[in-house]
């Protein structure tokens, strides 16, 4: 482990998530909120460090994947560390656990809370709590590669494994460009959400934290009943239609950009994703209709919205989703598990493995009656290699033997089965509201100091899709290299 490298990349990351903190201090010198102190506290020490470890001297440039493994796990822990410091100074949350959890939850975008009422918070406090989805959505990490050419050969390391999916792939030949265009793509799609939401009679402020948790499919809200607050079908829908697009892989965005139609019009990932959600918005909405609701075109908006805010695992509410029939609540359960496209923002297992878990257990059945039968795993018409499908089998069944764990962990709680199944789903899928003691009208402030602790944990591990924290723990991959 080159230690000097991992120090001053980490000092870089630092010094920029300081700047990333200043529109939050000058929105709270403008409004002169009580959060002043806190952000100039925290921007000194964020700063501070950060010089201090970028000037660390090492060996040499380059990053292995080691190297890259432990800047990635490191430098979120570390951005959320410092991040959650100005929510514990101006006492926005009861605790710096409480602080830690809600700043891990933003910028992993999972958008789970402790704070009952946000609308209570100093302006300031939250612009940065929203700020960090959109930070987190495209990466932090990938965001200093993008800033940083100095990083040279070595960036490649550290996009991969931030990047969500089995496969990093790059759309241009150097990183940097790569990551470059995700970041344009990606403020793209803000702007226009921005201005959309304007035309609807949201405010400039409103607009940008509800854009900034709809790209970043975060879903930090900034009324205590969430979107539901907004009695408008027209914000109801551009939030829903931009959490959808937000869900699909962003290279695709730039293949439409180039001309290619015809590959993102087949892309294999997106027409599942998009069937899934067709699916379940009718399922759902024949469910609510002939049960709860009058208007099958009421049913038919609220499930869409729902449906495209978990299955992003953005987690807005316009209704209490707790409060639906068993079918309809089971539907969503299971959208908490698959999730967004690989290379979105959006969190879960990922429609691209639930695909390749599909095609291998049909090849498995024909294989029944043609064993001697060499059936090659294809996406989009490439051969997958085995080390490819070997890492999709790997991460579903440590997903699944996470889930179980954590399960019965937070059922130490006391918590009914539904609530703590619910509540690690919501965590390590990045999501946010679960069912019963953490549905979408609740938060997680009801937990104990320790399970909160858990609770972030399984956030990091769910945003940087499972190995990267796990590797991070095996105590070999911290020996300094001779």
């Amino acid at each position: 482990m080159n230690y000097g490298i991992v120090l001053r990349v980490l000092g870089k990351l630092l010094t920029i998530e300081s700047l990333l903190m200043i529109p939050s201090f000058f929105i709270s010198l403008y409004k002169g909120g009580p959060d002043i102190g806190a952000f100039i506290i925290t921007i000194i020490i964020t700063a501070t460090l950060g010089v201090l470890l970028s000037r660390i001297k090492s060996e040499y440039n380059s990053i292995s994947p080691k190297e890259g493994l432990a800047i990635v796990g490191l430098g979120w822990v570390l951005a959320s560390l410092l991040g959650a410091i100005p929510l514990y100074l101006t006492k926005s949350t009861n605790t710096y656990i409480d602080a830690f959890f809600e700043i891990v939850s933003g910028f992993t975008t999972t958008g789970a809370s402790v704070i009952t009422d946000v609308e209570s918070l100093p302006m300031g406090i939250l612009f940065w709590r929203s700020f960090t989805h959109w930070i987190g959505g495209m990466g932090i990490l990938v965001f200093t590669v993008a800033l940083l050419p100095a990083l040279g050969i070595g960036g490649f390391q550290i996009f991969k494994a931030e990047s969500p999916g089995p496969i990093a792939g790059k759309m241009a030949p150097r990183i940097k460009d790569t990551a470059k265009i995700l970041y344009t793509t990606y403020f793209g799609i803000t702007l226009i959400q921005v201005i959309l939401l304007l035309f609807g009679g949201m405010g400039l402020f409103e607009s940008l934290l509800h854009t900034f948790g709809t790209v970043g499919t975060g879903g930090f809200g900034i009324k205590n009943n969430s979107i539901a607050f907004y009695d408008s079908t027209y914000i109801h829908m551009i939030i829903g239609i931009f959490m959808t697009l937000s869900g699909i892989n962003f290279s695709l965005y730039y293949s439409l950009y180039k001309g290619r139609f015809k590959e993102v019009f087949y892309n294999e990932e997106l027409r599942l994703y998009i069937g899934i959600i067709l699916l379940a918005v009718i399922c759902i909405s024949l469910n609510l209709y002939f049960t709860s609701y009058e208007k099958l075109g009421f049913a038919a908006r609220d499930s869409f919205f729902q449906v495209s805010s978990i299955i992003t695992t953005t987690g807005y509410s316009t209704v209490d989703f707790d409060l639906w029939p068993s079918f309809s609540k089971a539907i969503l359960l299971l959208l908490m598990f698959i999730g967004g496209s690989a290379g979105s923002t959006a969190g879960g297992i990922k429609i691209i493995r639930i695909l390749v878990m599909f095609k291998l257990i049909k090849r498995e059945i024909v294989k029944i009656f043609h064993p001697r039968a060499v059936l090659p795993i294809k996406n989009d018409g490439k051969t997958m290699s085995n080390e490819v499908v070997a890492g999709i089998y790997s991460f579903i069944a440590l997903y699944v033997v996470i889930f179980m764990i954590g399960t019965l962990l937070v059922t130490l709680e006391g918590v009914d089965l539904e609530s703590a199944a619910s509540s690690v789903v919501a965590t390590l899928s990045n999501i946010g509201p679960g069912l019963g003691f953490v549905g979408p009208t609740r938060s997680f402030v009801g937990y104990s100091q320790a399970t909160k602790l858990l609770l972030s944990f399984f956030m990091l591990l769910g945003r940087l899709e499972l190995f990267t924290i796990i590797a991070l723990l095996a105590p070999k991959n911290w020996r300094r290299e001779l």
